[in-house]
């Protein structure tokens, strides 16, 4: 495969320390990469130094002639002054854009019901992150570079993006590096992995499953000072083999080297223990939501019966807007029914941890140890003969502080270390109902698996909301959807919600044509037959040209693996080429006709 950039003995030095000592590399084309480490040890930096944005105290990137590299930022560079349409096409004709197949698909997958005349400053977070992720897409880039895409993006989002950059970049056909806290995606998308830790990238082949097993082989073979890293790696690599079955399809040898390797290692929770150990703190009634609904200006939740089981793992999937937030507001007593009853347990005591950091308010100019000073002695995690008493100072030592740092004003911590505090003073308050909403923000893979491991040992009921799919699936026994104001159980979990929100998608959009035929007569002039004539034209133009994209995309191929001395073949493959091409260029003024009528 060609080269398209390389590093050779970088070296990045902050201040305070050193980040980056001699590291050389390669991208190749063909290569998705995903970029993983702790925080603050230079993931970002390195994408920033590759893409030529960031000037390396010692070493040379090199870019092959020719080669076009696009990067999305982890902050965000839109101008509020701009509109959607400007933002995402510039001041491309309409005509333009509206013809080419690869705008389209990005458009439908990203932006589908935005206004594209609105103005960027009135637009959410998560819609700004959507704009700038469908400027970079629809560009025409031989490498790209994606620092936390996944940002702000819900769970069809991100399942969108790692389809389209799968089949965009496919082998041959440029390069992808990613940063991302997402494992899903990650473990979807990736076909390498570059671990950046201790001064230095380590590649691994395979995404994030194949890395976690070879991290294990590595840390096997590590120092004794490794052995709680590597205690958690390998119970996150058993819930990889055991729980995840669309994972298993890895080669024989891993598979079996795997199984080896997590022959010893017990089930990451012990549900009978658990829910015997929750049913004695909560009794048998949690919350139940009998006939509940709730609406404000308009319906948000209707006719949801919930029970709430002692020891229950559960989380909670939908779009923005949905009503989790108010469905979780139900079960925590802050939010109302409008009609209904809410059913609450003598002993119940309610936790949750919010997007914001309301806990730490309180704390912002206090060093973290004054904060734990005003903690219990001892507190006891696990059950039976696991059970273990420990310390504040020790329960944050598992959630990766430093002695050093418990010396470090509240205010000055990074977004994770508040994060990590946040939870803990949340989980020492000792609730027996636990609700996270988006707990995976600013935290990176082994901060999450950690986390992971802490609440594998807390035996309360467990409500989560969160994109994060490899979390959700991670932590909870069973999912819950919000779809049109109902709550509706998962047996299949998240791959049966995507389903399910596709098939909605397809209902609004038939319902939506339906009513555009109605009504478009009496403006187009076209008769009712004339007009569905158009619109099934319409869909089967695009059709052909999402087909024959994936036929020129072939082609190029084709052409590049290619006996270059055998003219005669080269010069019969250019030829299909064109055909293919002037094709799409005849259905695309067409398409530009008949959307003229519909």
């Amino acid at each position: 495969m060609a080269h398209l950039l390389g590093a050779e003995a970088l070296q990045l030095e902050f201040p305070t320390r050193i980040i980056f000592d001699s590291v050389s590399l390669g991208v190749d084309e063909g290569d998705r990469i995903g970029v993983v480490g702790r925080n603050g040890d230079g993931k970002s930096s390195l994408l920033a130094m590759l893409a030529g944005r960031l000037e390396p105290d010692g070493g040379r990137v090199t870019v092959r002639r020719g080669v076009s590299v696009g990067v999305l930022d982890q902050g965000d560079t839109l101008d509020d002054g701009d509109t959607v349409a400007r933002a995402v096409v510039g001041d491309l004709p309409e005509h333009e854009w509206a013809g080419d197949p690869r705008v389209r698909d990005v458009t439908a997958g990203l932006l589908s019901g935005f206004d594209w005349n609105a103005p960027i400053s009135d637009l959410s977070g998560g819609q700004r992150r959507r704009v700038a992720l469908a400027k970079l897409l629809i560009g025409d880039h031989d490498v790209l570079m994606l620092d936390e895409p996944t940002n702000h993006l819900d769970v069809e989002a991100i399942a969108w993006l790692a389809e389209h950059l799968k089949r965009r970049w496919a082998p041959n056909s440029g390069a992808l590096l990613v940063v991302t806290h997402d494992r899903w995606f990650l473990d979807e998308v990736c076909t390498r992995t570059w671990e950046v830790h201790d001064r230095i990238v380590e590649p691994f082949e395979g995404g994030y499953a194949a890395y976690i097993l070879q991290r294990v082989e590595r840390d096997r073979m590590a120092a004794a000072s490794e052995a709680k890293r590597q205690n958690l790696a390998r119970k996150e690599l058993a819930w990889l083999r055991r729980g995840a079955p669309a994972r298993t399809s890895k080669p024989q040898f891993r598979i079996d080297a795997a199984n080896a390797l997590i022959a010893d290692v017990p089930e990451i929770r012990d549900p009978v223990a658990l829910r015997s150990l929750a049913v004695s703190r909560l009794g048998k009634d949690v919350v139940d939501l009998l006939d509940v609904s709730v609406a404000y200006e308009r319906p948000i939740l209707t006719d949801v019966e919930w029970r709430i089981a002692p020891g229950e793992r559960t989380g909670i999937l939908g779009v923005n807007g949905a009503g989790k937030s108010t469905l979780l507001g139900l079960v925590a007593g802050s939010v109302q029914p409008t009609s209904g009853r809410v059913k609450r347990g003598k002993t119940v005591k309610v936790a949750t941890l919010t997007q914001r950091l309301d806990e730490l308010e309180a704390h912002l100019d206090d060093p973290v140890r004054v904060v734990l000073e005003r903690l219990r002695t001892t507190y006891t995690f696990g059950t039976g003969s696991k059970a273990q008493d420990l310390t504040p100072g020790q329960l944050l030592e598992r959630m990766g502080f430093s002695s050093a740092q418990l010396s470090t004003p509240v205010k000055d911590l990074s977004g994770g270390q508040k994060r990590r505090l946040q939870l803990l003073l949340v989980l020492l308050d000792q609730p027996n109902v636990l609700i996270l909403d988006e707990p995976t923000n600013d935290l990176d893979t082994d901060m999450l698996a950690a986390i992971e491991d802490l609440l594998d040992s807390w035996p309360g009921t467990l409500l989560v909301v969160s994109h994060d799919r490899y979390f959700i699936e991670r932590v909870t026994d069973q999912q819950y959807a919000i779809l049109g104001g109902r709550l509706r159980h998962l047996p299949g979990g998240v791959d049966e919600y995507l389903r399910l929100r596709h098939r909605q998608e397809e209902q609004a959009d038939a319902a939506a044509a339906a009513s555009a035929s109605a009504s478009a007569p009496a403006s187009t002039g076209l008769t009712g037959a004339e007009l569905r004539a158009a619109q099934k034209e319409v869909g089967a133009i695009e059709r052909r040209l999402a087909k024959l994209a994936t036929l020129i995309d072939a082609a190029h191929v084709k052409i590049a693996e290619h006996d270059q001395n055998d003219y005669t073949g080269v010069a019969a493959q250019t030829a299909t080429l064109r055909e293919l091409e002037t094709e799409v260029s005849e259905l695309e003024e067409r398409w530009l006709e008949l959307s003229e009528l519909v």
